[in-house]
């Protein structure tokens, strides 16, 4: 033991140990971090509310990026947008809506369901929607948006990233990346700058996964229990 501390002081002298962030599985019932095999043992099925949420573009507020999530708990700690720069993205003036939305090409049938079934005809499509604009991801790449929340306020974050671990199996082709609560989500941020080793990262959640103070509009509250009122505060807010 003394010849690993010795080895440990060395290594703190020529500054080679830094205070670092690891991403990983926490029960809130324990309080404590899990084993990924811990984690596994008691695997079970859960109903998620899935949102789509769109973030206005700075420079252009007619326009949105719309991203999808499964964890809405996690939007307030919202730093970046991630997409594929190799992918099909579009511009498109949603009738249906009067609003102007980007997203993956591919993946239209997660705000338009009807454009996904075999009998919808070119006709069709036009009444739902207009393609302004088609172009890959890396296009987006810098896109300053509108953050949601103004709880961490970041001169270098709320701005398009790419990376290949987005996928057009679901979602809208934007990830909305939490670094804190995500492994690819902080990657992808180290990565752009967006957090950097030894940072504080947005995390408003204490030991027993309830919001902090850091997030006055639901502090005290479970983190899964807040899901539906943070979807309906962004729906109020985007009405």
């Amino acid at each position: 033991m003394e010849s690993v501390w010795w080895v440990f002081k060395t290594m703190f002298e020529k500054g080679l140990v830094y205070r670092g962030y690891k991403v990983m599985p926490y029960s809130t019932f324990c309080g404590t971090p899990l084993s990924n095999f811990e984690a596994g043992l008691n695997y079970k099925d859960v109903n998620d509310p899935a949102a789509v949420v769109s973030f206005p573009v700075i420079g252009d507020p007619t326009v949105s990026l719309l991203a999808w999530t499964t964890t809405p708990w996690t939007l307030p700690s919202n730093l970046a947008l991630c997409v594929n720069p190799k992918f099909d993205y579009v511009k498109i003036f949603d009738k249906t809506r009067n609003r102007i939305f980007i997203l993956l090409e591919k993946r239209l049938s997660q705000i338009l369901p009807e454009v996904a079934k075999a009998d919808c005809t070119e006709e069709r499509k036009a009444e739902l929607y207009d393609v302004l604009d088609r172009f890959k991801g890396e296009k987006l790449l810098g896109v300053k948006y509108e953050p949601l929340f103004n709880y961490f306020p970041r001169q270098n974050a709320f701005v398009v990233v790419g990376d290949d671990y987005v996928t057009e199996d679901g979602g809208t082709g934007i990830v909305h990346q939490a670094p804190a609560f995500g492994e690819d989500d902080y990657r992808v941020c180290m990565t752009n700058g967006i957090v950097s080793k030894g940072d504080d990262l947005p995390c408003p959640v204490d030991s027993n996964g309830r919001f902090t103070a850091e997030v006055p509009d639901f502090v005290g509250r479970h983190v899964k229990e807040a899901d539906n009122d943070i979807c309906a505060k962004l729906k109020s807010v985007d009405a």
